[in-house]
């Protein structure tokens, strides 16, 4: 597909901002501590069909170096599920587990990404976890002491309250291939080409000098059409990382009414992998590095959706007024009524990273779309 016109790129921009608000958001679930190391996200919510209310997964990261295994702190420590039956304003916890509880034929060192998928006869949970896996023999040199291998495992239950992945967690997607040999940091778009849904991830190559978005449809029966690579890296500033987290159909209003269904794609960026010192005498910006992603949006045609185009083409979309300018893990929740309900992780002053939240209501998006 080639790229839209000016005007209607301009569109998406305006509509993509106004959902990712990063003034008018609240926070919904605070990190174990507010201060830096501890964020609480990397997950996305659902709307129960059962009984209408809200459910959320994320997972507790506590402080930690993932260069040193846990030697530095239990890192990502619990993975947990919020409900709100006040339409996202307050939320409480019903269900968490730790890395014990996730063992799917290896130790647990540390929690990462996670998403939900409900139906009214079925919940299903991914979650990405580093388990104590050895590198491939040619390249067991290269690995930390202390660290292992990320991939994504699924457990389901007829309802939340069922849930218990002691007893039906099992292996989802990983990996042996160097180039992408950790897997993780799910998200599960529904309804895609034939209703088919399409299992989003992130991909790390063996030496962690990079990070880059892979997807594969997924059903009940398991994978297949797996593109480990269907959103490349960017040219600037997300040079270093470019990880997709989300999938949002365009809706079909305003000028877009008439057009080839199209999706926003939100997306973490960051120009390097560990933390850069600017020159004093240029201008001062933040650059994103791993676990302080910016946050950037591409599109794109559903009928060829290996094809996607950024508008966050020189500098990011979305930055965090505050801290180091983290602003990532965004996640959209289309609801039946036109209205849109967007998560995701940013920095604090204090450097600490809560899950905040903002809604956009229908009668603004054919506006914004117009």
């Amino acid at each position: 597909m080639d790229r839209l016109t000016e005007n209607l790129e301009r569109k998406l921009v305006r509509f993509g901002s106004a959902l990712v608000d990063v003034k008018r958001a609240q926070t919904i679930v605070e990190p174990t501590q507010d201060c830096d190391g501890f964020w609480f996200g990397g997950g996305n919510i659902v709307r129960d069909p059962n009984d209408g209310s809200l459910l959320l997964i994320g997972r507790y990261r506590d402080a930690g170096d993932s260069r040193t295994g846990l030697a530095q702190g239990t890192r990502g420590r619990e993975l947990a599920i919020f409900r709100s039956i006040d339409n996202g304003r307050c939320f409480d916890k019903i269900q968490s587990w730790d890395k014990s509880d996730l063992y799917c034929g290896s130790s647990v060192l540390s929690i990462e990404g996670s998403a939900l998928r409900i139906n009214k006869r079925r919940i299903e949970v991914l979650v990405s976890t580093e388990k104590v896996r050895t590198y491939p023999r040619q390249l067991q040199d290269f690995q930390k002491p202390g660290t292992g291998i990320w991939s994504i495992d699924r457990f389901t239950a007829p309802r939340v309250d069922k849930l218990a992945p002691q007893e039906n967690i099992a292996p989802l997607l990983s990996s042996s291939d160097p180039a992408y040999l950790h897997i993780k940091d799910p998200s599960i778009s529904t309804g895609f080409q034939q209703g088919r849904s399409l299992l989003i991830y992130c991909s790390h190559p063996y030496t962690w000098s990079a990070s880059t978005s892979g997807c594969a449809f997924i059903d009940k029966e398991g994978l297949s059409g797996d593109h480990p690579d269907f959103l490349p890296r960017g040219p600037v500033w997300d040079v270093a990382a470019t990880r997709v987290t989300s999938r949002l159909p365009v809706p079909r209003v305003g000028a877009f009414a008439k057009l080839p269904a199209l999706s926003l794609y939100f997306y973490d960026g960051a120009e390097c992998l560990r933390q850069l010192e600017a020159h004093k005498n240029t201008v001062s910006r933040p650059r994103g590095y791993s676990c302080e992603e910016l946050g950037g949006l591409a599109y794109g045609c559903d009928r060829d959706f290996s094809q996607l185009h950024r508008l966050s083409h020189l500098a990011p979309l979305f930055v965090s007024p505050e801290g180091t300018g983290a602003n990532r893990y965004v996640s959209v929740l289309c609801e039946k009524n036109g209205d849109f309900l967007a998560t995701w992780e940013r920095s604090s002053i204090t450097h600490s990273q809560p899950l905040v939240s903002h809604r956009l209501r229908s009668a603004r998006v054919e506006t914004l779309l117009s």
